[in-house]
């Protein structure tokens, strides 16, 4: 039966409204291709993936992104860089859009001037370049892994910006405000960097910086690369102030917020045998600081996606999904 013919004109009004409605929005709104940061080259480290700088509010942040699909962050350890993920990132890609950084003070991140408070270094500051790092490629919201120090910046992420992180895994970690107001010999004895790193510069960069002297760059191209960032001094000390601001701003900001949790499901992965796991109950400290808490202990050591990487994808993989 053929239609009224005022009915097609007015079907043919509204899709030729809609239609002009939509081209003037786009004409006015940059594309997310003209929003997002340019990628630099192929990263020599992590396949498939491009590396990338983005200028956040208070550095400059180094990385590499690859892959398509739902955001990832990965965040690295100390005294580590983005490279540590180069065995998992690219699996990771077939499913997620991944990004990987160095955090300020590490790699070819910057490292902000010093201050007194130490809070250019505060997990607070470190958690807001992630975010807006994200945020320049169009991600407002991702699911995020940190190891170690990446590990705690992740937790901070979580609790000044719950609604960014959509689910979170932390691997060898216990929180840092626990560490610190529960002090052992054994803790002490497995973490004496904790101590060390803490002390006025330039004791512990000095420390650091003499057990690279005389000594030639490994022939093995990653290990190569891991002597260029541990021996430079501007990352030696950009990592002691992460520690040192771990004792002292990270305090006052996780003590104030003790009340807070992780609202988003949390994943927690510790090495067994390892320190974490002879010293802590790993989980049950966890499942006080989140709603939604699990978790296992993991071989590899405590780089354990270098150490057994094809386990920690494994793990990752069906928890992100």
């Amino acid at each position: 039966m053929t239609k009224p013919s005022g009915v097609m004109r007015r079907r043919d009004l509204f899709k030729t409204t809609a239609i002009a409605a939509a081209g003037f929005a786009a004409s006015r709104l940059p594309s997310l291709a003209a929003q997002q940061p340019p990628t630099g080259s192929t990263s020599p480290f992590v396949t498939g993936f491009k590396t990338f700088k983005v200028q956040t509010s208070g550095a400059t942040i180094n990385g590499v992104i690859g892959g398509q699909g739902p955001p990832l962050l990965l965040l690295h350890g100390a005294p580590l860089s983005h490279i540590s993920w180069r065995l998992i990132a690219p699996d990771l890609a077939k499913t997620y859009t991944v990004v990987a950084t160095d955090l300020r003070g590490y790699g070819d991140s910057t490292k902000p001037a010093d201050k007194p408070d130490h809070s250019p270094y505060s997990k607070r500051n470190m958690a807001l370049d992630q975010v807006e790092v994200m945020k320049s490629f169009g991600f407002d919201a991702f699911r995020l892994v940190g190891h170690d120090r990446g590990g705690r910046v992740s937790h901070r992420l979580a609790l000044d910006h719950p609604e960014r992180v959509t689910r979170l895994a932390v691997v060898d970690i216990v929180p840092t405000y626990y560490l610190y107001t529960h002090v052992t010999e054994g803790f002490i004895n497995a973490y004496f960097h904790w101590f060390q790193n803490v002390r006025a510069a330039p004791i512990p960069e000095d420390s650091i910086g003499a057990t690279f002297k005389g000594r030639t760059p490994p022939s093995d191209p990653v290990q190569a690369e891991y002597f260029r960032v541990q021996s430079d001094p501007a990352n030696i000390h950009g990592m002691c102030e992460d520690y040192r601001a771990a004792a002292s701003i990270d305090l006052e900001h996780d003590k104030a917020d003790l009340s807070k949790k992780i609202a988003c499901p949390l994943h927690v992965l510790w090495a067994k045998p390892g320190a974490m796991d002879n010293l802590y109950d790993v989980l049950a400290i966890w499942k006080e600081r989140g709603v939604n808490v699990t978790g296992k202990g993991m071989p590899g050591g405590h780089n354990m996606q270098e150490g057994a990487p094809a386990a920690v994808l494994a793990e990752l993989q069906t928890f992100l999904s």
